[in-house]
């Protein structure tokens, strides 16, 4: 059986084409992204981790 699409329903399909590969698109920056993020914060934390402790005790401040 053969479906004969109009041209209507074609260009619906592309629009949700173009939609699915822009949302694709998107989520695969945000990926990238959280990863870099990810490397960067272990990286600050094996820089936090490495350094001496600080040689006078934190003191309170009062704010407000």
């Amino acid at each position: 059986m053969i479906l004969a699409l109009t041209s209507a329903e074609k260009y619906v399909g592309a629009a949700y084409g173009v939609l699915f590969v822009a949302v694709l698109v998107y989520v695969l920056i945000i990926a990238l992204k959280l990863v870099r993020l990810e490397r960067e914060l272990g990286e600050l934390t094996e820089r936090l981790r490495a350094q001496p402790a600080q040689a006078e005790p934190r003191r309170e401040v009062p704010v407000g």
